[in-house]
């Protein structure tokens, strides 16, 4: 792409298609905020854009979509349609279109200003010419104008059917390639139809959406001509899976619920969810339904494994019964996890009412269905009684225990403006002209709707109102919305450019530009102080060139700046003998790595050998001197032969003999890859408490100093579960219960997975440890335990969203081999079969029971 997201959309073929899959992502962040409450209808709309004569020949000949009314006198009638366009000028815009309005009063605009008849029309203009006039009866509230633009915008992905003829040519064309939404709605220009129109934006390349508002293609949908409901259905074309299609027509699913974009968007999710999910353990420990299938009840069919194939077959039947409905679990029977007794052959659990999983002995399907109807009834009317007594108060209640924090904070500060005053907006046009102007360029890249891209970029614009406020020159904070500027965002800046960067793949993102140089990645804490600081320690230069006693002596005992946030900066001195010489590049390019984290300074010639005569060196040298050594001599450290080792000295010289791991500290604790002899201590709760703790680090310290070099394998430190309460979930995974404090493990280490746990019985006395260290080493220590694998696995067997970024284009995927189309088909024959048998015989629903063969069963 090469102009703003927003403006793709006049290119000429499907431009917006362009965007549909950050657009999927938009809806997913955007879903979630509507869900939690956020999304009511906005009321505090934007003032209209108000276009000249010439900017408007600018942004038609640019190619620029624009819906815009020429006014020339104002009505009534008309300052209601004004307020209104108002009003859709903002959501317009997240679909690239600029609404806005031109006053023929001031200034003509040939053919639109001299036309009375035109007055009554607004205008969409698309590639750089008129593409449709709507006339103001037809777009007369916010819904009706964004639905009859959208439309206008989406005349491939929504077809406006009016036969069954037409709705069954759609249905043979789609076979094998496409599955159809088919909505209906009254009228156009409300509600249900803005719906419509913003959901098919999204999903238009995924499904192909029909549109119909009566006429007879009700009939064959079992509607009444008369309904004012709005509905819709699901058709099963892509025959992906499912029963055999024996039809004319597509197999179709109802959304049962009231039609908004919510659920509308969960009613295609759960299209897409697994069938059938096949679980091994008990229904009361499986975890209720996530995002955005929450309030969807779960039915759970129990299998044996004598019947597993005809439990699988049933369960699919069922399944494609409850399609829309209710997901469906497979519960096999033979995993000593499930205690469900034999006597009961299916449960079910209705999140939206309670996390109780209820068991019942049912013996065909309709029950099934008579069961979960009958819930829901009750589920509908608790609701509409709890609606009329639930205020305020309770939501805020409610979303203020948000187990997502981010996401909390994000909804309970949903009605603040971000005031950007202070900050620079970025875009494919200025990018180069504003990060010129500027010694240090700050920039964020963000997502709009990404919960943790908000709360940096609150963080990010404090940070700058700091800098605004402050006397540090040459440094400006400037922000990029990669929503709207994709290609900024996506594209690679070669070397050839001023301010070469990679492509922005992870969100947010923060990089330091300078003219001439290598972009630098921000890779520390997000918070407001750790970024500052780190901010503030990058404007100096790296390294500094130091050529008098005097300048050493104040490099190294300067009082840092007083808006610098946290302790005294680490610093380090390289000493050469020539600025030529071969050691000097290496240095530079640690220094520049080390930028904003370590002060650097480089001292050459005389100086530099007096140095090195004091410090009893030989030149070429590097001497450290960490933060937390007051007391103590530089760190002295011999020349590498590259920049890579020379890091890795640094970081194992900075680092503190017997540093407390935090959430901060961890980073910089693992990347010197040695194990971890790791002491956890509570919080203190008097004297006596902090005096045990005390002698614990001081216990800690002679083990570093008693073990010698034996200790150069591991790194000794600390937890205080008190500042880090994360540390109490690390410590409970160690064993898989919570052992009593202190307690002292040997873990992380690079060659095993395994945990060693000091005995908890023998007191944490220093030649006790090295001894317990050494029996480790020879073997003759049982492990305590293993580290779990580094995986986030998903939370549930449920619809991955990211798969509707990733998903080929029809026809892209491969042909499927003439055998495996034929078992497919077989499979399907045999599951249409059991749809019609709703009378289920020989399968779990039996009374039979029999006994389990024990399996083990390997949990995540």
């Amino acid at each position: 792409m090469t102009a703003r997201a927003s403006e793709n959309l006049v290119m000429t073929t499907d431009p917006h298609r362009m965007l549909v899959k950050s657009r999927v992502c938009f809806m997913a962040a955007l879903l979630l905020l509507v869900e939690l409450g956020e999304c009511a209808e906005k009321t505090n709309s934007s003032e209209l854009h108000q276009f000249t004569a010439v900017e408007f020949y600018d942004k038609l000949h640019s190619g620029k979509m624009m819906f815009v009314y020429f006014e020339l006198q104002v009505s009534p009638t008309i300052s209601l349609f004004l307020a209104e366009l108002a009003k859709s000028a903002e959501v317009l815009q997240d679909y690239g279109v600029l609404v806005g309005k031109a006053d023929c009063s001031k200034e003509a605009i040939y053919s639109y200003c001299t036309d009375q008849r035109q007055l009554h029309t607004a205008f969409l203009f698309r590639g750089g010419k008129e593409f449709l006039g709507l006339n103001l009866d037809t777009v007369f509230d916010v819904n009706s104008i964004v639905s009859e633009v959208l439309f206008a915008i989406l005349r491939e992905e929504v077809k406006y059917v009016h036969t069954d003829a037409d709705l069954l040519a759609m249905e043979k064309s789609a076979r094998g390639q496409k599955d159809l939404v088919l909505g209906y709605v009254s009228s156009l220009g409300t509600q249900e139809h803005r719906s419509i129109m913003e959901t098919a934006y999204v999903y238009g390349s995924k499904y192909q959406f029909i549109l119909i508002t009566g006429g007879p293609v009700l009939k064959h949908l079992g509607i009444n001509e008369t309904s004012q409901s709005s509905q819709v259905w699901f058709l099963h074309c892509q025959r992906h899976s499912g029963p055999r299609l024996t039809s004319v027509h597509c197999p179709l699913t109802r959304m049962k619920k009231p039609l908004t974009i919510i659920s509308l968007h969960s009613f295609l999710q759960l299209m897409e969810a697994p069938l059938v999910s096949e679980v091994h353990e008990d229904p009361t420990v499986v975890p209720p339904p996530q995002f955005p299938y929450q309030d969807t009840p779960q039915v759970f069919v129990f299998s044996r494994p004598e019947t597993h194939h005809l439990d699988l077959d049933t369960a699919t039947a069922l399944a494609w019964r409850l399609r829309g409905i209710a997901t469906l679990l497979l519960v096999h029977r033979q995993s000593p996890a499930v205690k469900t007794p034999d006597h009961y052959n299916l449960a079910y659990r209705r999140p939206q009412k309670s996390l109780e999983v209820k068991f019942v002995t049912l013996h065909n399907i309709d029950e099934v269905l008579e069961i979960l109807s009958h819930e829901e009834q009750e589920a509908e009317e608790e609701k509409d009684g709890g609606e009329e007594e639930e205020d305020e108060e309770d939501i805020e209640l409610h979303f203020g225990s948000l187990s997502d924090e981010i996401a909390a904070s994000v909804y309970n500060n949903r009605d603040t403006f971000l005031d950007m005053d202070s900050i620079t907006e970025l875009t494919s046009e200025n990018f180069h002209t504003v990060v010129a102007q500027s010694d240090l360029t700050v920039v964020l890249f963000y997502l709009k709707w990404d919960a943790v891209s908000i709360t940096v970029l609150e963080s990010f614009i404090e940070i700058a109102d700091r800098f605004a406020d402050s006397e540090v020159p040459g440094v400006q904070l400037c922000s990029v919305d990669c929503s709207e500027w994709t290609d900024l965002c996506s594209t690679e800046v070669g070397d050839s450019s001023p301010f070469p960067f990679q492509p922005i793949i992870s969100f947010p993102t923060v990089l330091m530009l300078r003219p001439k140089e290598a972009a630098q990645h921000y890779s520390g804490m997000l918070g407001i102080m750790a970024l500052h600081r780190f901010i503030m320690l990058s404007c100096q230069a790296s390294p500094v060139t130091l050529s008098s006693q005097e300048e050493v002596t104040s490099f190294l005992q300067e009082v840092h700046h007083p808006e610098l946030l946290g302790p005294k900066p680490d610093r380090m001195l390289g000493l050469f003998n020539t600025p030529t010489n071969e050691g000097v590049a290496v240095f530079f390019e640690a220094a520049k790595s080390l930028r904003g984290t370590v002060l650097t300074g480089l001292v050459t010639g005389t100086l530099a050998e007096k140095w090195a005569a004091d410090q009893q060196v030989e030149l070429p040298a590097v001497l450290v001197f960490p933060s937390w050594g007051r007391h103590t001599g530089p760190t002295t450290l011999s020349m590498s032969s590259s920049a890579e080792e020379l890091l890795t000295s640094i970081s194992s010289a900075l680092l503190h003999p017997l540093p407390e791991l935090t959430v901060e500290s961890l980073p910089s604790v693992l990347s010197v890859d040695k194990g971890l002899l790791l002491l956890f201590v509570g919080e203190e709760e008097d004297e006596a408490g902090l005096r045990q703790n005390q002698l614990l680090l001081e216990e800690m310290r002679k083990v570093v100093e008693l073990g010698g070099d034996k200790m150069e394998a591991y790194v000794a430190c600390w937890i205080h579960l008190g500042r880090t309460p994360a540390g109490l979930s690390v410590l409970g995974s160690y064993l898989g219960s919570m052992p009593p404090l202190p307690a002292l493990f040997l873990t992380h280490s690079p060659s095993t997975d395994e945990i060693y746990q000091y005995p908890p019985s023998t007191p944490i006395r220093a030649a006790s440890v090295v001894q317990w260290l050494q029996r480790i080493q020879d073997g003759a220590e049982p492990a305590a335990g293993m580290l779990g694998a580094d995986t986030w696995p998903p939370s549930g067997k449920f619809y991955d969203f990211l798969k509707v970024m990733d998903t080929e284009e029809p026809g892209s995927a491969q042909q499927q081999e003439p055998e495996e189309e034929e078992e497919e088909e077989e499979d399907k024959e045999r599951v249409k079969g059991k749809m019609k048998n709703t009378e289920v015989t020989g399968s779990s629903f039996s009374s039979s029971s029999s006994a389990a063969a024990a399996h083990t069963h390997s949990e995540l």
